[in-house]
């Protein structure tokens, strides 16, 4: 062994090795410098470090501080806590009544147990994908075309009810799931478009009919107020010209009466005869005289000359030949 150790020495001289003995030291004094710095962990906020010791799991780092012993802990996972989005790619799904839509979505989920979510499961983001893909086509494969744009929220629920059912294995909690775009196949769309259309024109057509039905209802209902309005007022106005007239007649007849009443008393006094047959003639005589003035022929039934006569032959006197 020494002879070896000789020859080595003879053939590459003691300056060399030493040279060489003293970069391996060096470079394991900064290996070890550099596992001391990297085991000294500094963890931000919403992060969650899993240390395995020796290759076990060890504990969780939170937010803050954290030394490790260098070359038996290491950091294996480092998991975000913050609310994340995923989007769910596109996807041909056939519906109950056999056709085919693409269907894509948003899952939005988040890291609750990081010991799960590192251990649980490979990788939960296409996990949770991959379920959601999944969970869509047999809901969808469940409905008709017509329902599919209609039932977004019982799809969005119904994958939401399935990725509730992982959230513990897998350490995650999925917030919301939300159906993205339903697209279904060029002729499938111009089909309903010319759907959509037809059943806006039919729309279209019942409410003109329903607007000039209504329309002349509202014309005949006024029609129909005016005319009432119109036969009571000429009923009101007969009755209030009714009641004028008996309240007229009413009070003439009274008038009349006791006109009547006086005149029976005036001529039930002294004199009261001679004062009616005065007056009569005088009114006679007057009448008379009006015709004389007119142009009109009158046959006289009398000799104008003897008015005592004349007047005797109506009925009156004017007591002239009694003294």
């Amino acid at each position: 062994m020494n002879k070896l150790e000789s020859i080595i020495n003879k053939l590459l001289g003691g300056d060399i090795l030493d040279t060489i003995g003293g970069l391996v030291l060096l470079l394991l004094v900064v290996i070890f410098v550099f596992k001391l710095i990297k085991a000294i962990r500094i963890v931000p906020t919403k992060s969650a470090y899993i240390v395995e010791r020796l290759g076990k799991y060890h504990k969780t780092l939170g937010a803050g501080f954290h030394p490790l012993i260098p070359f038996i802990d290491k950091v294996a996972f480092i998991k975000d806590l913050k609310e994340e989005t995923m989007a769910v790619p596109p996807q041909e799904c056939f519906t109950k009544d056999n056709v085919r839509v693409e269907v894509d979505g948003v899952i939005y989920i988040s890291v609750i147990n990081p010991v799960n979510a590192s251990y649980g499961i490979t990788d939960y983001r296409f996990a949770a994908t991959q379920l959601a893909q999944t969970t869509t086509r047999s809901v969808i494969g469940t409905i008709d075309l017509d329902r599919t744009f209609e039932e977004r929220d019982l799809i969005s629920s119904k994958v939401l009810e399935v990725l509730s059912e992982v959230d513990e294995s897998w350490g995650i909690q999925v917030h919301r799931y939300e159906v993205k775009n339903i697209v279904p196949p060029s002729s499938v769309k111009n089909a309903m478009e010319q759907q959509m259309t037809a059943e806006r024109d039919r729309r279209a057509l019942i409410a003109k009919a329903e607007g000039d039905r209504q329309s002349r209802v509202n014309r005949s209902e006024g029609l129909k107020a005016e005319l009432i309005n119109r036969s009571e007022g000429e009923m009101q106005k007969r009755v209030n010209e009714a009641e004028g007239r008996a309240r007229e007649i009413m009070t003439i007849s009274d008038a009349t009466a006791q006109s009547i009443e006086k005149l029976a008393e005036a001529i039930a006094l002294g004199g009261g005869d001679e004062a009616v047959n005065l007056r009569l003639s005088q009114s006679y005589i007057s009448q008379l005289g009006k015709l004389a003035e007119s142009h009109v022929n009158v046959l006289l039934p009398a000799d104008l000359t003897r008015l005592e006569d004349l007047l005797a032959s109506v009925g009156l006197n004017l007591g002239m030949g009694e003294k």
